[in-house]
């Protein structure tokens, strides 16, 4: 049986041609990220970029697709793209080992995407996707923090400007604001308060490599980031079957 005979029974084979020859960049590769990949190459969306600076680590066990006991140290990137083709031999996947940031923008959106997926975590990185996306005319879809949550019945989607409840949504869209984008970024985010009252074990430090500046963490659940990434891979599909 073909592998994606399930996806054409539901879909047809029209729109399994579109999702083959559509384009997404996913930037982030973590909890709400891999899930977000894992659904739209199971999809049979055609191109994937993947793009992420971080390796696996310990703490990321407890809720990422590609953590692993055998992928520890490894970069998130390489995981994601052997899963990928594992999954799809024919998906054309671009890793990129790269962080976000306004000068490294502009070659990571080259390429005639029809969907950008924000499932990064820094304010400044998200910010600066969001905008230059948006100046690009690309359809993006951005996640908000599953961090601290547990309730999934509270996990909502909308534009960006009607989110409620989520103080990053809040962050972002005044940031944005400032850059002259107001609407038209769909948004997964939650109404549950964030739980974050309590401090990390100093035995689970782990010290900040790289670039960016060092975030306390917040405490997470197994299935939280895996619904935030699938709710984004819901919005990524439903908007490339729906486009003529």
């Amino acid at each position: 049986m073909r592998w994606y005979s399930r996806t054409e029974l539901l879909l047809g084979e029209a729109s399994l041609d579109r999702l083959r020859g559509a384009k997404v960049a996913v930037f982030g590769l973590g909890g709400v990220g891999g899930f977000a990949v894992e659904a739209l190459a199971r999809a049979g969306v055609g191109t994937l970029r993947l793009v992420d600076h971080d390796v696996v680590s310990g703490s990321n066990m407890n809720r990422q697709i590609y953590a692993l006991r055998s992928t520890l140290g490894q970069a998130k990137v390489d995981v994601a793209k052997a899963r990928v083709l594992d999954i799809n031999p024919d998906c054309q996947v671009d890793a990129r080992r790269a962080f976000i940031n306004a000068e490294s923008l502009p070659e990571l959106l080259d390429g005639g995407f029809d969907v950008v997926v924000d499932a990064i975590d820094s304010v400044s990185c998200k910010v600066a996707l969001l905008h230059a996306a948006s100046e690009r005319g690309i359809f993006t879809v951005s996640s908000m923090g599953a961090g601290g949550r547990l309730d999934a019945a509270n996990a909502h989607v909308a534009d960006l400007s009607q989110t409620r409840m989520c103080p990053l949504a809040a962050i972002i869209r005044k940031n944005l604001r400032k850059l002259g984008l107001h609407k038209g970024i769909r948004c997964v985010y939650s109404l549950e308060p964030a739980d974050n009252k309590r401090e990390p074990n100093p035995l689970d430090y782990v010290p900040h490599v790289g670039p960016g500046r060092e975030r306390r963490p917040l405490g997470t659940i197994s299935y939280m980031p895996a619904i935030f990434g699938l709710r984004v891979a819901e919005e990524v599909l439903r908007h490339l079957l729906q486009r003529s």
